[in-house]
């Protein structure tokens, strides 16, 4: 039995792909301490929690208990070991895809998340870790990821204007804790900067490893950095100009190719 178990569920744009980096990249280095589960190992999981984000389902969400649950009860013996599952998909999609607006479905799931590793792990220490931002600096990383991943066409400040409750994430932190029953622990991107392992050393710091283990640790450099200004403007304009979803994403492509090579 995992002596701790750490749900890590969110929130996007707050560092969590360079956080996932890091512990993918030191798992060797940690497989004596930690335990992990990270996005690529709950696929099925992660579609259908945010299938039940958009619709909040009943239905959808058994069939995320079903898939959590399966995953849970497959889990090899990790005794004395704190286990991390970690994707900010847990939560469901990021607010701004289709009608989604906020984050109201993550107290849901992470109950049912924290019901269940209850049940099959009654002894464990069972903490909840969202990541979050400052809501201008979400806000504008999220518009950013729209636009790039998506046909979005608002800019920016229209997407401001729609989607500002969404980028209330400390509200958020305290709406979890007020209806999930367990410890539950945040820490801003933004206090990350200067941490020896950036946003991945506030979830570590929470898993009681050694000071030396911790300190052999390699930090990874930030994933999905923005790119300058006029880059968005041309994906916004690629994105109304283009109708089709093919032609869309050759230009945007093309653009982020030019970008980068600049």
């Amino acid at each position: 039995m995992p002596r701790r178990i750490i749900i890590h569920a969110g929130f996007h744009k707050t560092g969590t792909s360079t956080l996932q980096a890091t512990l993918r990249e030191n798992r060797a280095a940690l497989k004596k301490h930690v335990a992990l589960r990270l996005r690529w190992h709950m696929r099925e999981i992660v579609a259908a929690s945010r299938g039940y984000s958009t619709d909040q389902d009943p239905l959808t969400l058994i069939k995320v208990q079903a898939r959590f649950g399966r995953m849970i009860n497959e889990l090899p013996g990790m005794p004395r070991r704190t286990l991390i599952i970690s994707s900010e998909e847990l939560c469901g999609h990021l607010p701004g895809r289709g009608k989604l607006e906020s984050y109201a479905a993550a107290p849901v799931l992470l109950y049912a998340y924290w019901e269940i590793v209850k049940t099959r792990f009654p002894e464990a220490d069972i903490l909840i870790y969202l990541s979050t931002r400052s809501p201008g600096a979400w806000l504008a990383s999220a518009h950013w990821e729209h636009v790039k991943s998506s046909n979005m066409t608002l800019d920016f400040d229209a997407f401001c204007a729609r989607y500002a409750g969404a980028a209330d994430l400390s509200g958020m932190v305290s709406e979890v804790a007020a209806r999930v029953p367990a410890p539950v622990h945040a820490h801003a991107l933004e206090d990350c900067r200067d941490l020896p392992l950036g946003p991945a050393q506030p979830l570590l710091d929470l898993c009681d490893i050694p000071a030396e283990d911790m300190a052999a640790l390699t930090p990874c450099p930030p994933k999905n950095s923005r790119l300058d200004a006029d880059v968005l403007t041309a994906m916004i304009e690629a994105n109304r100009n283009h109708k089709t979803p093919e032609a869309r994403n050759a230009a945007k492509a093309d653009i982020l190719k030019k970008a980068r090579r600049a």
